[in-house]
């Protein structure tokens, strides 16, 4: 039966009208794959000589950061890993056992780049450590202990990502111990330093995490098994209906009917609700760069790289996929008679009301000084003037549908980034920072800022001449779109 799902698996792929695009980014894919397995295996023989400098017994210093790692690898699993999906409507009408079809999807995870790849450091610095005279088989039990926690993640990963709530303990859970962390509070290291290490003195204490893995995969085989029906888990949730007109905004016309399905959009489904969870981040963002915490950080490029994203999160997380929030229903919008240049309108207009809301929000980073925070003034002006036109241009080139159930791919997804995508995303990051740097080492910060807010004011004075090329390559890119809206696989 798994050699049937495996086949099934291959034909979805090799099948799909978009398979030579999957298969050359997939050898793509495979390049970075190996790029990273090189970085972790150098950083694995590294690490243990380069703690050693500093510190009498390396493990020791990794045990005592070992639950940042897994804190960090959970977080980005939540925010990239996909999880494996069978299409299992078909199925569910054949002669085969729920507890197969759930073992198979479930089984897929295991084998995620996601899981495998911290063996890449781990398995050198293990080497290294039994060279130096650390004991072989307390080494081994160790990262048995270490596999069990990095699937103890995948698992989690699982259930986090289909639980709301728990996502938003977890989240709030990271944020409490970030903080108490920062201020001297609470240091969650004394605690989970020493469990770390006793995983290597201890010759039996791996089967923990062990059985700990154990009740996660139970516990998830029963949470898929018991949705494994059409009139469960599969069935669509019918909801009471509520009326919201928006009235007001019937003064402008078509856009103020598109901006007005673009509210409902994102109050009422979860990946649109994420882009306003993702804008309020941005808008902390800068505080990694204002406070000095990070060296790397502080110089001009940066700080001015930050100020652009703190008011430009919601512009960058919702103006990178339109026309795709419309996925659902946009060959239905191709049949009408829709002024194309009035739909491209509406969306600006959602991202230019957001940019200036979140840059007045911002002006608590008055606290750092004048001049940072109009570093985030200047920033929202560049991102209403040069920023949104961008985003709406690298829009026409991007061909994913979107499902607006899930809160998953809040970043992205493999197909909505292309050569162009990523040419064109250059000028939205990089030339704000070469402005403010080479303005701020030729003349002053104050006129790097002036030239800066120039460019902006520029791209909305010439918007129209914009907005008419934009709606010309969405016109050209039309039916390309409308095909690639079709492939759900």
């Amino acid at each position: 039966m798994i050699k049937q799902f495996l086949w099934l698996e291959w034909k979805a792929f090799s099948r799909s009208s978009s398979f030579a695009k999957n298969l050359a980014l997939r050898i793509l894919m495979i390049f970075g794959v190996i790029y990273f397995c090189v970085v972790f295996a150098a950083l694995g023989v590294l690490a243990y000589f380069g703690l050693k400098d500093y510190f009498p017994d390396p493990l020791l210093i990794v045990n005592k950061f070992l639950i940042y790692y897994f804190i960090i690898d959970l977080i980005f699993r939540l925010l990239l890993q996909k999880i494996p999906v069978l299409n299992i409507r078909p199925l569910l009408v054949l002669p085969i056992k729920d507890a197969t079809i759930v073992n198979f999807s479930l089984g897929k995870t295991m084998f995620s780049f996601f899981n495998w790849i911290h063996a890449f450091f781990f398995i050198p610095f293990s080497i290294t450590l039994m060279v130096k005279g650390y004991s072989p088989l307390q080494v081994i039990f160790y990262n048995i202990a270490l596999i069990c926690f990095f699937y103890i993640n995948n698992f989690l990963n699982i259930l986090l990502t289909n639980q709301d709530k728990l996502f938003s303990v977890f989240i709030g859970l990271v944020i409490i111990l970030g903080l108490t962390q920062y201020y001297n509070l609470f240091d969650i290291t004394v605690y989970t330093g020493p469990f770390f290490q006793e995983m290597y003195n201890s010759s039996y204490l791996f089967l923990l995490p062990f059985l700990v893995l154990l009740l996660l995969y139970k516990i998830t085989f029963n949470y898929f098994k018991k949705n494994l029906f059409l009139d469960a888990g599969l069935s669509v949730k019918h909801d009471i209906a509520k009326t919201e007109n928006f009235t007001w905004l019937d003064r402008f016309g078509a856009i103020g009917s598109f901006i007005k399905n673009d509210i409902r959009m994102i109050k009422r489904n979860k990946r649109s609700k994420t882009t306003i969870f993702m804008s309020v981040l941005f808008l902390f963002y800068g505080l990694l760069f204002f406070t000095g915490a990070f060296e790397a950080y502080d110089n001009s490029g940066m700080k001015m790289f930050a100020a652009v994203f703190v008011s430009g999160g919601f512009l960058i997380t919702f103006g990178q996929f339109v026309p795709s929030w419309d996925s659902a229903y946009y060959p239905l919008m191709m049949t009408q008679n829709i002024p194309y240049k009035q739909y491209l309108e509406a969306k600006w207009s959602m991202m230019v009301l957001a940019t200036i809301v979140t840059a007045i929000i911002a002006s608590f980073y008055l606290y750092f000084g004048l001049h940072i925070y109009l570093m985030i003034v200047v920033g929202a002006i560049y991102n209403i003037g040069i920023n949104s036109l961008l985003v709406l241009l690298g829009g026409a080139f991007t061909k994913t549908p979107i499902d607006l159930a899930s809160t998953k791919g809040a970043f992205g997804d493999k197909k909505a980034y292309n050569v162009k995508t990523l040419l064109i995303s250059i000028p939205q990051l990089v030339v704000p920072m070469l402005i403010y740097w080479i303005g701020s080492k030729l003349l002053d910060q104050n006129m790097a800022l002036a030239i800066i807010a120039v460019v902006g004011l520029c791209g909305l004075a010439f918007k129209n001449a914009a907005f008419n090329a934009i709606e010309k390559i969405y016109k050209n890119e039309k039916y390309s779109t409308l095909e690639a809206y079709k492939q759900k696989s």
